[in-house]
């Protein structure tokens, strides 16, 4: 009898015992990542390499195939983490009224999910869901915000941003960009911009008129057209192509048909390659990628890992959004397309300031005939 007692006396105090370890457990940490854009969209791959290579070196991931998992999934659970993706996918659904329609549904999710962190890519993720984030109690990272953040009113300023929110600016090397093409064509003397109607768009011609007007820019902007009607775009840039000597291209991805469809980005790129004969140059490596003269790279992977690097200083390191200064990353290579320069007859030949060159054209490729 006496063991029958110690055996149940030696099973309750093991429950008790598995119990208090339970309770003790630490909880997973969860980590929601919202992108203004979508998953085909090439900064977007950019940023995302950028960031997983911080999970893994600050020790949110283990291995490449948890990266790989979330990159396909947009989720990965490990033994102390999940982390979710979600899409805002505004290049397509770029309508005020998608956007918000998209903003609710996002904001369902933090509600469910309970994140504690969330990570904000480009204005309008900032824009939108930041804005129902801000003052709140869960810790809120951006990056590749273009627009002013002070001016948003997100942050009190840059070395002490304040608030739940800090990030990583996009400062945009266009400066960079247009010393580039000069020292490729010295004879370059004026430029033009061709935009859609984007928030990033005209974000990035506002940096420009700005400069130009202190007169801080290697060739004098004469030119722009800003638009998102396809029809009106490309008639705008058969006409700048008669008023400057280069065409600096900043986005494209919300164009729409004249039924308000969307526009495929590589589409509209390839109608340009096609169509226009004049030197060019854009700010971030896709553009090269898809076909663009010259640029020089603001980073997209830059961008995400340093972002990434926020996340370990406020959930590893416990410290508090709004005292961890916004920093703006160095700018990436410069880069060169070789099939655009061969097809407007530039020679390359002992252009040793070139860091990197790229062969072929994304949107040739899928679209030769546009």
């Amino acid at each position: 009898m006496r063991t029958g007692w110690f055996g149940v006396i030696v099973w309750l105090m093991s429950v008790t015992v598995m119990g208090s370890a339970a309770e003790a457990a630490p909880a997973k940490l969860r980590i929601l990542v919202v992108s203004s854009y979508s998953r085909d969209y090439l900064w977007s791959q950019d940023t995302n390499q950028g960031l997983c290579a911080a999970f893994k070196d600050f020790k949110f991931l283990e291995s490449d195939d948890q990266v790989a998992e979330y990159t396909k999934n947009d989720m990965v659970e490990t033994g102390t983490v999940v982390i979710k993706k979600a899409w805002m996918d505004t290049k397509r659904k770029s309508k005020r009224e998608e956007i918000l329609a998209t903003t609710v549904g996002i904001m369902d999710q933090i509600k469910t999910f309970k994140p504690d962190l969330v990570l904000l890519g480009n204005d309008n993720a900032t824009n939108y869901i930041g804005a129902k984030l801000m003052n709140t109690a869960t810790p809120v990272i951006f990056w590749g915000v273009i627009g002013d953040p002070v001016k948003y009113g997100y942050i009190d300023s840059f070395d002490h941003p304040g608030h739940n929110m800090t990030g990583v600016f996009k400062s945009g090397y266009y400066k960079e960009s247009l010393e580039s093409l000069k020292k490729l064509l010295p004879g370059i003397r004026t430029f033009a911009v061709l935009s859609d109607d984007s928030e990033t768009g005209r974000a990035k011609l506002k940096i420009m008129e700005r400069e130009n007007a202190k007169k801080r820019l290697p060739a004098e902007l004469v030119d722009k057209v800003v638009t998102n009607s396809f029809a009106e775009w490309k008639a705008g840039a058969l006409a700048l192509a008669g008023k400057a000597d280069a065409i600096f291209l900043t986005n494209f991805s919300t164009l729409k048909e004249a039924d308000g469809s969307p526009v495929d980005g590589l589409k509209a790129a390839a109608w340009y390659l096609n169509n226009i004969k004049k030197p060019d140059l854009s700010g971030e490596r896709h553009y090269v990628q898809e076909g663009v003269l010259i640029a020089a790279d603001d980073s997209g992977y830059k961008q995400g890992y340093e972002a990434g690097r926020m996340v370990d200083m406020v959930l590893h390191r416990g410290k508090a959004p709004g005292d961890i200064a916004v920093v703006t990353p160095s700018r990436g290579a410069i880069m060169v397309n070789r099939a655009r320069a061969q097809a407007l007859g530039i020679d390359l030949t002992g252009k040793d300031f070139i860091e990197e060159f790229v062969d072929g054209s994304k949107a040739l490729e899928k679209y030769p005939q546009q």
